[in-house]
Formats: structure tokens, C-alpha cells, sequence
């Protein structure tokens, strides 16, 4: 018989199933907002409890500035009610969690790492 099943392992399931919902609603064009036209959600943390959602995103294109970067947020924010009010039917939790929207770090920091392993690499040859 297996044992029992540990609230992480929940809100891991329920923060997979909230991004492809999220990915789905975006996909579809459910957010009118010229700004989230081409936003992809990477990540969604949530808590044990299942209350409070944390959406990393990014946008499609390959180069982003901060203007553009934080008018995506604010654009997603602004329709975090909406959003909200559509996953609910989907989800059917007994509440539906607060999303907050982060910009995803994550890709921008390792391309800064690339950077500078191949700085290292130059001088090392060079060097040589």
C-alpha cells in the first residue's frame, strides 16, 4: 500500500498543471493585452497550502529590455483577476491561488556565465 502523499508532491502537481492551464490560456489569446502576446510561462512555484503562485515568465523574443520586461508584468498583473476567474473552472481547487508574475532570471544569468567562461577561454589561448 503506498504512503501517504506529502503536501510538496500536491503543490508540485498542482503548480505543473498551472502552468500548462496558464500556457493553454495564453496560447489561446484569452489576455487581449498586446504585452503578453508572446509570453511563455518557464516556472510556477506554489505554496504547500496552495494559496499563493508564483509565475516566472519570459517572452518569445530573443532580446528583451527592462521597459519591455517590467510593461509585461504590469500587463500580467493587471490581468491576474481574469486569469484567475478562468483557471478556476479548470482547476476545481477549493481556493484558487494568488498569482504574482516574476520575470525568469534564470536564462539571462547563464548567458552572463557563457560570457564570461568564454572570456576565459580567450585569455587562456591567448596565453597559450
Amino acid at each position: 500500500m503506498p504512503g501517504p502523499v506529502s503536501k510538496s508532491s500536491r503543490s508540485q502537481r498542482v503548480a505543473e498543471r498551472l502552468k500548462a492551464e496558464l500556457m493553454e490560456l495564453f496560447l489561446r489569446g484569452l489576455v487581449r493585452d498586446p504585452a503578453v502576446a508572446d509570453v511563455y510561462v518557464t516556472q510556477v512555484a506554489l505554496t504547500d497550502d496552495l494559496r499563493h503562485a508564483r509565475v516566472y515568465v519570459r517572452l518569445t523574443r530573443a532580446e528583451v529590455d527592462d521597459k519591455q520586461r517590467d510593461t509585461t508584468i504590469r500587463a500580467l498583473e493587471r490581468a491576474g483577476g481574469h486569469l484567475r476567474r478562468e483557471l478556476g473552472p479548470r482547476l476545481r481547487l477549493k481556493y484558487m491561488p494568488d498569482l504574482q508574475f516574476f520575470w525568469d532570471e534564470g536564462l539571462d544569468n547563464a548567458a552572463r556565465v557563457e560570457a564570461v567562461l568564454d572570456e576565459i577561454r580567450r585569455e587562456q589561448e591567448g596565453e597559450s
